[in-house]
């Protein structure tokens, strides 16, 4: 059992990640960031091209910047999006809506980093699911916009009896939609083939890939070999960890719109952690409390470190931040780094 004793440390010990994200061609690693749909449409600001493009551009100088030290892969969620897109379009499916949440949000993606210089290629992304999932009968995936919780959401049920709500935090509902388990990334080869498109001399990446976007549009495969999509949309942690251990990544980066991993989040005695270890996340159940959220990033990064440790790469790591902390993020003073092992189990965040 993890020993749970905490211990504090100084915001300026915390730059341990800094010499893993790659500062040479020594040290260039090979790292998926995948950037929630909910921070690219922050709660209470109207989901607008204009906002996404805003909030994508504060992110675009670091990714840039990251692509210029390391093999980068951009994912990306499409809760709020794909969610919309249901909204004014009733006949469609969620397959093909999952599909369009890609385009629009890779062109979001591509607009910004090309305005800063670095060209990018958005793969339209195909993932494999199981057609038994358990999760067909039990929706847990948030889509769409947020609903107060009281009037507003009861309204919205009574008007949508079909649809499954369910809380997002303590002040709202959102609708929920099934989320499957990735098993197979169908277009893996397309990105290992940008990948490997790297200018091996001035070590600049020709095209990022953005990939996997949304979770990829799920589809399973019948009897005939052949495939067909399916009403779901899947978790962008959780695929997104699939896609970095896939390709070997040596880092897995998911980033929020709520900062890193906290204990008391929202409350008086909240407290973030800076480091912790797989085995202290789940013997603490950091973030059951809030399941369509910050639950599923936890697992995706616990997920990510054990594949990459029982693929041979024990010192393999993720971290989950806010999407306006990347820069601190990748300098090791903003946000959650979770590795296969951590002194102590935890190292808290020293107050700001």
């Amino acid at each position: 059992m993890t020993s749970l004793r905490i211990v504090h440390r100084s915001a300026l010990a915390l730059k341990q990640p800094q010499a893993w994200l790659g500062t040479s061609a020594k040290t260039r690693q090979r790292l998926v960031v995948a950037v929630g749909g909910n921070a690219l449409q922050r709660r209470g600001t109207p989901l607008t091209l204009a906002s996404q493009l805003a909030a994508a551009a504060e992110a675009a100088p670091v990714l840039k910047t990251l692509a210029s030290k390391n093999e980068l892969v951009l994912t990306h969620g499409n809760g709020p999006q794909v969610g919309q897109l249901a909204l004014q379009r009733t006949d469609a499916t969620w397959d093909v809506l999952g599909a369009e949440s890609q385009g629009q949000i890779g062109f979001v993606f591509s607009q910004v980093l090309a305005s800063v210089g670095q060209p990018t290629a958005a793969v339209l992304t195909q993932v494999e699911v199981a057609a038994n999932d358990p999760a067909f009968k039990d929706p847990a995936k948030l889509v769409g916009p947020v609903y107060t919780v009281g009037v507003e959401a009861e309204g919205v049920a009574k008007e949508n009896p079909t649809w499954v709500l369910k809380p997002d935090g303590d002040k709202y509902m959102r609708r929920c939609v099934p989320s499957p388990k990735p098993l197979r990334i169908l277009q893996l080869d397309a990105v290992k083939a940008l990948l490997a498109a790297r200018d091996d001399a001035s070590g600049a990446m020709p095209l990022l890939p953005i990939a996997c976007g949304g979770g990829g549009v799920p589809v399973v495969r019948k009897p005939d070999e052949s495939f067909e999509g399916v009403e779901a949309v899947i978790d962008k942690d959780h695929c997104g960890a699939l896609l970095a251990a896939s390709l070997g990544a040596d880092g897995f980066i998911i980033l929020t719109d709520g900062g890193g991993i906290w204990e008391n989040f929202g409350k008086p005695k909240a407290r973030e952690m800076a480091e912790a270890s797989c085995e202290y996340l789940q013997a603490t159940k950091a973030g059951k409390a809030f399941p369509g959220s910050m639950g599923p990033k936890v697992e995706a990064a616990i997920n990510f470190v054990k594949m990459s440790a029982a693929a041979g790469k024990p010192d393999a790591w993720a971290a989950i931040g806010d999407l306006r902390d990347a820069e601190g993020i990748v300098a090791g003073t903003e946000g959650t780094l979770i590795k296969d092992t951590c002194q102590d189990g935890v190292v808290w965040r020293a107050k700001k």
